[in-house]
């Protein structure tokens, strides 16, 4: 009944989304791929699909759980209105807290 679902997005549906938007987005996937899911550039991505996924308030049993996190993720991509340019910056910020936090660890 239900499909593959997480608690907040998956690093697992990264691949999936190359294809959604622009040259900008597909270069920032690409560079991911191969990269650990612990890495902080991989956390980084995830923190924004959670953001723009709305992943905190997401029920189980609700209709976007039921279709899966990927495609729940590659809607929020088509429906974002802002540019792959703004998603970046976004994810450079994401990434500037991630390594902060990182280096406090090492």
């Amino acid at each position: 009944m239900y499909t593959d679902n997480e608690i907040l997005f998956p690093h697992y549906a990264i691949p999936a989304l190359l294809e959604e938007r622009g040259p900008v987005w597909q270069r920032l996937i690409d560079s991911l791929a191969g990269k650990a899911e612990t890495s902080v550039e991989i956390i980084a991505l995830m923190s924004v699909m959670i953001e723009l996924n709305g992943c905190l308030p997401c029920e189980t049993d609700s209709y976007r759980a039921m279709q899966g996190c990927t495609a729940c993720a590659l809607k929020s991509l088509r429906r974002f209105k802002g540019s792959d340019e703004e998603l970046l910056a976004k994810y450079r910020a994401a990434l500037g807290k991630f390594k902060q936090l990182d280096s406090l660890f090492a």
